[in-house]
Parts: structure tokens; sequence; C-alpha cells
């Protein structure tokens, strides 16, 4: 049917929207959290809180147990950035906590090893 005008819209592609249209215009977050910290909502969100994006509402749902940042962008299917943005909302409103990973433990000096293979060595 040549009259028929083209379809613009490709349903595997899903919503095109604008990481920056989803953040209202923020593009830079004010925490740059880890991709492996963990996220947990605080508590749930009112269905009529002011000020409370679909994207944000979605994060806190998705929170109630802990997830990796990266996990949520995954969910979200946004930006890491978007979400590091989108989560500074949330934490200034008390929804969500973001806690970086531990740092892991510091090696100890050669020293130790050096004993350690000594004392191997004699037995």
């Amino acid at each position: 049917m040549p009259d028929e005008e083209p379809v613009w819209l490709d349903d595997e592609a899903g919503p095109v929207v604008r990481p920056y249209a989803v953040t209202g215009g923020r593009a830079k977050p004010a925490n740059s959290f880890n991709v492996v910290a963990l996220v947990l909502s605080t508590r749930s969100a009112p269905p009529s809180e002011v000020g409370i994006a679909p994207e944000q509402a979605r994060i806190i749902h998705l929170c109630q147990r802990p997830l990796a940042l990266a996990e949520v962008a995954a969910h979200l299917s946004l930006p890491l950035g978007t979400v590091r943005v989108l989560l500074d909302g949330l934490i200034a409103q008390g929804f969500v906590q973001v806690n970086d990973p531990r740092q892991a433990a510091t090696l100890p000096d050669d020293s130790v090893f050096e004993a350690l293979i000594n004392g191997l060595r004699q037995l």
C-alpha cells in the first residue's frame, strides 16, 4: 500500500528518550558512585510523592533489596551516568542510600611472606 505513511517506531528499540530528559536536564551527578556500590531503598515511595520521576520510583521499587549500581542501570536500560544523577535526587530526599564497597585489606609487607617461606623451608 503506497499511500501509507512510513512507520518511525521500532518495537524492539523501545522508547527513544535522551538521558538528559530523564534527569531534568542535569548531566553530571554530584557523587561519583562506584559501579559496584550497593543501592538500598530506605523507605517505599508514596504513589503521590511530588518530585519523583517514574525512573526514580522504579529505582526505589527495585532496591528494596540491595542491588549494585550497574544492575540498577541494566534493569532501567539507562546509562550509568543517568542513574547516578537520579540517585542524587533520591538520596537528597531520603529514599535510598548508596554504600560503596569496602576497600580490600592491605597486604602485609614482604617481610611477613619471607618469614613464612623461611619457616616452610625449615619443615
